[in-house]
């Protein structure tokens, strides 16, 4: 039944966080989510919107969850833009599909994957980082892992794996296109400070 509830709310955060602005305040943005979640139920040959979504999507990571509901609630003006620890974030999760996804695509001998089913050196490692985080002050980061070992423990998924509770393909395909981005940003930036050899020569003469 959670993972039904689950469909729908990612279906009206998606789409919210996809769709611009346009220039709403915040009473008709919050009336804008919750009409997406309403359509989310339309029914379309029996299935609804939200099911047809997931039928490509598959359910998603608890983080995925939070990160999206920290999105929405951004839009929504209830918190401010997080101005740290965001490249550190996407750093983390892309870092973890490079090492969870290859192997499953079989393109390595190792199977991290399975570590998920006994995941006590995970729960450990991730809990350590967490620790760390929390020490550097990156509030989002520990509410993703906390939220999704808590989510693990208390099994509110059919999955007994727990990297379906940590990452899932939308969320690695995001965080690498978006490290893509701001490095493209910083290179073309730094290519924009180097001084033209017009320039050069005009100093030198």
């Amino acid at each position: 039944m959670i993972n039904l509830w689950q469909a729908h709310v990612c279906f009206a955060m998606i789409i919210f966080l996809l769709l611009p602005s346009f220039g709403l305040n915040r009473s008709w943005r919050i009336a804008l989510l919750a009409a997406l979640l309403a359509a989310s139920f339309i029914p379309l040959d029996g299935l609804s919107l939200a099911t047809y979504l997931r039928s490509h999507i598959d359910d998603l990571a608890i983080t995925s969850l939070v990160f999206m509901a920290w999105g929405c609630l951004r839009r929504l003006g209830y918190l401010p833009p997080a101005r740290q620890g965001k490249t550190c974030i996407l750093i983390m999760f892309a870092l973890l599909a490079l090492v969870l996804y290859p192997a499953t695509l079989g393109l390595s001998d190792l199977d991290p994957y399975r570590l998920g089913y006994s995941p006590r050196p995970m729960l450990i490692f991730f809990a350590l980082l967490t620790l760390g985080l929390f020490y550097l002050r990156n509030s989002l980061a520990v509410v993703m892992l906390s939220s999704a070992t808590l989510a693990f423990i208390a099994g509110i998924k059919p999955s007994q794996n727990y990297w379906d509770y940590l990452i899932d393909p939308l969320l690695g395909l995001f965080c690498c296109a978006a490290l893509l981005m701001l490095f493209t940003r910083w290179t073309y930036g730094c290519l924009n400070k180097q001084p033209s050899p017009v320039f050069k020569a005009s100093r030198t003469v």
